[in-house]
């Protein structure tokens, strides 16, 4: 107990970190207080009616509802958040790989990746507008509209791309001022701030049917599944290299060792968030055609997060992506040239396209089962509530909702950890070291 309010006072004691702190808990509350604020035209009388029926609580939306802290069903400013900043990240990244033009900006350095960004903005306000049409149709009731027609649509459409493109600000500062991983925080912070509801719930439901032991059962799963994720983030494959004369690629390795770590899972959760960006898509757009069979069809299978139709489409996304990731994070032409450059050589491995190729097949090889492991993970609440579980607290028993509270925690922690051996303090951990999934090069 001592070391730790020590480390506490070290964190505060370092002017810069103190400041980034402070900065980010500042941003994730301003984005906390938007999530609270109603769209105008709506009647709060009927939205308090509603979300005390739990309408919008349930299946896909009420999966939404957890990653934007309540604001999908509160039909705040804020009630898309930063998923469709998510899903035009997803295009632009795509077009990197498939369009020439998008891939020499991504070389260019700083100004290539301004102009990526911009591009990434302007993209987003177009899929920001359409998904809050469908939103509008699909989930906000006439009965709770005051006056309906186009020009209450076309403000709540105005409304919600600027409280988008809000979000979006307060993830860049939050990298920029705060302590990093801005877009991940609000989606964490989305999160955290249902879990205590969700945990409150099962035990009450749990209680009141006389199973306090099922609950006390599901809380030491749990645990063992929170310990599967980080074995996960942290498990890493080592190949070894021959140095000649210097330290090779010093970012990607991490110093003087005679081997490459490459991660299990390299691309972290941002597969995860990807494939459940994209998984969000298909319901709200699905809800302008209402009254279509495909419209219905759609509606059903992909508005209930345990359908089969669901979790196959989710899994396979969740597998295109993280080896989709896996090659952007880990450039094995680079890391090659590196080697090339330093002297070094993977014994047995002729240096240069072969040493390429080899790291290919290795990464290949670690990436499927980590991929697959993650898919398991991903599907776990599908399988808890057909075991019973309450559909809130079961999306934190596996899923993406755990998957990207894992992963915050560990790269912020990482962050810290950084700034504390810098100035030369103990670390938080007794190893001294905290591995987040951003081990290699800046995605």
């Amino acid at each position: 107990m001592k070391r730790f309010f020590q480390t506490i006072k070290n964190i505060f004691s370092i002017e810069d970190l103190r400041t980034r702190i402070l900065n980010t808990i500042g941003f994730l509350i301003i984005f906390r207080l938007g999530s609270y604020i109603v769209l105008p035209g709506i009647d709060a009388v009927a939205l308090e009616a509603q979300l005390a029926s739990g309408a919008n609580q349930s299946g896909i939306f009420g999966l939404i509802n957890t990653f934007l802290g309540g604001s999908f069903s509160r039909v705040s400013i804020f009630a898309l958040g930063i998923m469709p900043y998510i899903s035009a990240s997803i295009v632009i990244q795509l077009l990197t790989v498939a369009v020439p033009q998008f891939s020499k900006m991504q070389k260019e350095g700083e100004s290539g990746r301004k102009k990526l960004n911009q591009y990434t903005r302007v993209l987003t306000i177009f899929i920001t507008a359409a998904q809050s049409y469908g939103y509008l149709r699909t989930t906000v009731p006439n009965e709770l509209i005051l006056s309906p027609g186009f020009f209450f649509t076309f403000s709540s459409i105005v409304i919600l791309v600027a409280g988008t493109m809000f979000c979006m600000w307060l993830g860049e500062r939050i990298t920029d001022k705060g302590i990093g991983n801005g877009i991940s925080m609000l989606i964490m912070i989305g999160i955290v701030s249902r879990f205590p509801s969700a945990i409150v719930q099962e035990f009450f439901d749990k209680s009141e049917g006389g199973a306090l032991i099922i609950f006390i059962l599901e809380l030491l799963a749990l645990f063992f599944v929170v310990v599967g994720v980080i074995a996960l983030t942290q498990a890493v494959r080592r190949i070894p290299v021959q140095y000649a004369k210097q330290v090779v690629g010093n970012k990607l390795y991490g110093g003087k060792r005679d081997f490459i770590p490459l991660k299990l899972n390299s691309s972290g959760v941002m597969p995860i968030i990807f494939a459940q960006a994209l998984m969000f898509i298909p319901p709200l757009i699905a809800g302008i055609w209402q009254d279509s069979d495909i419209s219905a069809y759609v509606g059903s299978a992909f508005a209930d997060f345990t359908s089969w139709q669901y979790n196959l489409v989710f899994g396979i996304l969740i597998l295109v992506f993280t080896f989709f990731y896996t090659a952007i994070t880990v450039p094995s032409n680079d890391i090659a040239d590196n080697l090339k450059r330093g002297g070094g050589f993977i014994p047995g491995i002729k240096p240069g396209k072969p040493t390429a190729e080899f790291i290919d097949t290795v990464l290949s090889r670690i990436t499927l089962p980590g991929a697959l492991f993650l898919i398991a993970v991903a599907i776990l609440p599908a399988f808890a509530v057909l075991f019973g579980i309450t559909q809130n607290f079961a999306q934190f028993y596996g899923g993406t909702s755990l998957l990207i509270l894992v992963g915050v925690v560990l790269d912020t922690l990482q962050q810290i950890e950084s700034y504390l051996l810098m100035r030369h303090y103990e670390g938080m951990m007794k190893s001294g070291r905290v591995k987040g999934r951003s081990q290699f090069a800046a995605a």
